[in-house]
């Protein structure tokens, strides 16, 4: 048999310890602030029912789908004709199941099948690996993980302000110079109703979401492809150019232009109440009413947000807003919810790059024996012991191998100090500590040792 070269699939990678513990540091951050704000944790299954997730994400997203085959022979309880290339209708005769696109889809899902349970409104929050079925590239794969806080059962703007405080709070813990993109889709249909084309709001949003990537010819394509005509295209880069104004004047721009639009005042109305409660609240990061963002996923209704790193050219490090009725679609109406996502993997590639992670995280082992042989292992495993009891990650090299080898595995996994004990260290009932970092070197007794470590 041939040797077959080991693997993943494209858009999925494997994770070394040293990648591990950083990527720990950042799910660790986000988690404490997420519980600091009130939110509880929730997980769901990695497969959802075909149905939960179908038309949810709009086309282009159901087609990003990974879907998973049903058991047994499926093949026999086909009905299509399988010379025919009819792939849409088999799949929904093979498959039943999907992987998880996102969390909030699953999160609605959840709600409704577990309301008597919980208590609204209901914050929760989620840290779990979705799937998406796209082309991998820079900053975007197949599998990854998002971070979701979410509030459900409550229409207050208190709750758009709660979580751009804790996207503030998030960012400036991980160091990560960032910015905040916010944008009302009420506007967004406000300035649809305007030009007369409601009836396109989704093509209009699918392809305003598309900015960043393609720039605004390819913009100006995409309405075209979708039957705008060239008096609309201009009506909405008409909006787009005053992108450079502060907050303020695109308020006043957006209020002269939809004053013939409930939706779009409804919308302008609820951002300016949200930047107006910042004008007392500190906040670390820039917020940005930006009327670019659309964010394509067609359940938003309300407040949208992104978020940017100003450093490093990548795509969204998170993003949300508010979905006035996704339990609908499962039997639960009128329930408004707001949440936002972070991306572990782009903020995870943001800090790699800015090297801004910080060095203490990548040691887990604060300090490790060095091994002379069995009559020291002996002496220094209750010490050892002593340590851990003490919250101190300690570790014995296992072999009495030679001191270079053990030196070279602890400057290795990054461990900061050493401790030697020999025949002379035993008899003096002493200690002798290494300092890997600048070499020094000191005799202690263990409650010395004790102390400094801690």
């Amino acid at each position: 048999m041939a040797v077959q070269k080991p693997s993943v699939p494209k858009g999925t990678r494997d994770f070394s310890p040293v990648e591990m513990v950083k990527r720990n540091f950042i799910f660790d951050t986000i988690k404490e602030v997420f519980k600091r704000f009130g939110y509880l944790p929730i997980e769901t299954p990695s497969m959802e029912n075909l149905t939960t997730l179908m038309g949810k994400y709009g086309e282009e997203g159901d087609k990003l789908l990974f879907k998973v085959l049903n058991s047994g022979d499926y093949l026999s309880k086909v009905k299509s004709d399988l010379t025919k290339a009819e792939s849409t209708k088999l799949t929904s005769e093979i498959s039943e199941k999907g992987l998880r696109y996102d969390l909030t889809v699953p999160f609605a899902r959840f709600v409704v099948q577990h309301l008597n349970e919980i208590t609204f409104p209901f914050k929760r929050y989620q840290i779990q690996p979705v799937w998406r079925a796209d082309r991998p590239q820079k900053g975007r794969y197949r599998e990854f993980y998002q971070c979701d806080v979410d509030v459900i059962g409550s229409n207050s703007l208190l709750n758009e302000v709660e979580l751009i405080q804790i996207i503030d709070q998030i960012f400036q813990k991980l160091n990560v110079n960032a910015e905040i993109k916010l944008n009302n889709r009420k506007i967004l249909l406000g300035i649809a109703e305007t030009i007369n084309a409601k009836d396109k709001f989704i093509e209009f949003t699918v392809a305003l979401d598309k900015w960043d990537k393609i720039g605004s010819e390819g913009v100006k394509n995409e309405l075209i492809k979708s039957g705008f005509s060239e008096s609309q295209i201009e009506d909405i880069f008409s909006v787009i150019n005053v992108i450079d104004q502060d907050n303020k004047h695109k308020i006043l721009f957006l209020k002269r232009m939809l004053i013939d639009s409930e939706t779009g005042l409804r919308g302008i109305e609820e951002v300016e109440t949200v930047l107006n409660y910042f004008e007392t609240l500190p906040l670390n990061i820039e917020l940005e009413l930006d009327l670019t963002l659309a964010r394509g996923l067609n359940y938003y209704t309300g407040a949208i947000f992104e978020v940017k790193a100003k450093d490093v050219a990548m795509g969204s490090l998170c993003g949300g807003g508010r979905y006035d009725d996704l339990t609908g679609v499962f039997g639960l109406k009128d329930v408004s919810g707001i949440g936002i996502s972070f991306g572990a993997d782009r903020i995870y590639d943001v800090m790699e790059q800015l090297n801004i992670f910080p060095n203490e995280i990548v040691a887990s082992t604060k300090v490790m024996f060095v091994n002379f042989g069995e009559k020291e292992e002996k002496y220094c495993l209750p010490l050892l012991q002593k340590l851990r009891e003490n919250g101190i990650n300690s570790e014995i090299f296992p072999d009495s191998a030679k001191i270079k080898k053990q030196m070279t595995y602890a400057n290795n996994k990054n461990i900061p100090f050493v401790i030697l004990v020999g025949e002379s260290e035993m008899e003096k009932g002493i200690l002798t500590l290494k300092d890997m970092i600048n070499g020094d070197q000191s005799e202690m007794i263990f409650e010395e040792l004790l102390q400094k470590l801690s």
